[in-house]
């Protein structure tokens, strides 16, 4: 809440309330993003840590969606590569997918090394040659070439579908 409240971002993304795929630390993550994005922009609630800001939009992570893990695993069999996905499609419980909560696909594929490049700095969370890196670049880049994202919460107005998180805001930042 302070850091909301000194940094004042325009937008914060965090987890789904399933903690993407699901992890209890995800969750844990949503709920507390959750809970900070209300209070902030809250005067009674917790004075102390500055004062209130309104995060203008909150997004959940939409990693893991059928349509997208299924082209990526259909692309990886059709080359010829093991798929990571094959298990997790096997057990894919149509009912529980997620996808049509996407309302913001941000093509990005050109930063998915940087992206790559940021986890596995996280050397005790992740292991580089593990299944979440086994999807050549290239592959991800021409088949899903976007983050996928929930608009959540908003207080400007964006049309949905977006593909810039910053959709409805960017005309109301100014130079400082």
């Amino acid at each position: 809440m302070e850091l909301i409240r000194r940094f004042r971002p325009q937008v914060m993304t965090t987890y789904d309330e399933r903690g993407g795929y699901p992890h209890p630390d995800h969750i844990k993550t949503h709920e507390i993003s959750v809970h900070a994005f209300e209070a902030a922009a809250d005067p009674d609630r917790y004075p102390e840590l500055g004062e209130p800001w309104q995060v203008g939009k909150l997004y959940y992570n939409m990693s893991f969606t059928l349509p997208r893990t299924k082209a990526i695993h259909e692309a990886m069999v059709a080359a010829g590569l093991d798929s990571p996905y094959a298990e997790m499609l096997d057990k894919w419980d149509p009912a529980k997918d997620i996808s049509h909560r996407v309302t913001t696909r941000v093509p990005c594929g050109e930063y998915f090394g940087i992206r790559d490049r940021a986890l596995i700095a996280h050397a005790t969370q992740i292991d580089p040659t593990g299944r979440w890196f086994s999807t050549p670049m290239d592959m991800q880049q021409r088949v899903w070439p976007t983050e996928d994202f929930e608009l959540a919460r908003s207080t400007v107005d964006s049309a949905t579908p977006e593909d810039d998180l910053f959709a409805g805001i960017r005309s109301e930042v100014g130079v400082r």
